[in-house]
């Protein structure tokens, strides 16, 4: 038996999840031995990681645009009640969120990643 797109959807977004914990009981972000420049090197990870072009959030934001299209191609009136918010949303996290975190590592390590 096949599994349906909400279930494919449900078990990548349990992974991503898992992920994220992995992070947050490892102390990953809390730990003594985390200073401004290796902060700056995990904000920079998660907005310029090497194995997904662009790095998390114009990932996701890739996802949320790929939802926008599809209901652009489906919402009843076609007048962008569904779409518009979901558009706005993957602008937000490129421009926005990935922005800031640029912003945030450059105050805590303005040379750069580490080496």
């Amino acid at each position: 038996m096949s599994r349906t797109h909400l279930e494919r959807v449900r078990a990548a977004v349990g992974i991503a999840s898992l992920a994220l914990q992995q992070i947050e009981d490892d102390d990953d972000l809390s730990a003594d031995d985390v200073d401004g420049p290796v902060l700056a090197a995990i904000l920079r990870e998660l907005q310029e990681d090497v194995d997904v072009p662009g790095g998390l959030f114009p990932m996701l934001a890739q996802v949320v645009t790929a939802a926008a299209r599809r209901a652009e191609q489906i919402e009843p009136d076609r007048d962008g009640d569904a779409s518009c918010p979901l558009h706005e949303a993957a602008a937000l996290l490129t421009d926005n969120a990935g922005q800031r975190l640029n912003w945030a590592a450059r105050c805590l390590h303005p040379q750069g990643d580490l080496a």
